[in-house]
C-alpha cells in the first residue's frame, strides 16, 4: 500500500526556517504530482504548495508565496518544504498529498 511518512515539524520562534520533509512508498513517485496543505486549530484544510511530477513546474498560495519553497528528490521518493520567515498564522498541523493519499501530518507551531 501507499505511505506517505512525513518529519521535520516542531516549534520555532517567529521569523524562524523550518524544512518538512514526506517521504512516499508504495507508489511510482516520479509518476505523481505533489502537493502540501495545512489545517489551523478551528480552521478547514488549506492548498500551501504544489510541484509538477518532474519537479519543472510550482505553485503556491499567495499567503505563503515568497516564504516558503517546494522541492523533491525523485531518487529518494521525498518530497521537501522549506519554510522561512516563519509568521505565528503559519502555525498549523502540515499534511502532504499524492493524488488520493494523504500524510499522517506534522505539528509545525510558530512562537511570536
Amino acid at each position: 500500500q501507499v505511505q506517505l511518512v512525513e518529519s521535520g515539524g516542531g516549534l520555532v520562534q517567529a521569523g524562524g526556517s523550518l524544512r518538512l520533509s514526506c517521504a512516499v512508498s508504495g507508489a511510482t513517485f516520479s509518476r505523481y504530482d505533489m502537493s502540501w496543505f495545512r489545517q489551523a486549530p478551528g480552521q478547514g484544510r488549506e492548498f500551501v504548495a504544489r510541484i509538477s511530477s518532474s519537479g519543472g513546474s510550482t505553485y503556491y498560495a499567495d499567503s505563503v508565496k515568497g516564504r516558503f519553497t517546494i522541492s523533491r528528490d525523485n531518487a529518494k521518493n521525498t518530497v521537501y518544504l522549506q519554510m522561512n520567515s516563519l509568521k505565528p498564522e503559519d502555525t498549523a498541523v502540515y499534511y502532504c498529498r499524492a493524488s488520493v493519499y494523504w500524510g499522517q501530518g506534522t505539528q509545525v507551531t510558530v512562537s511570536s
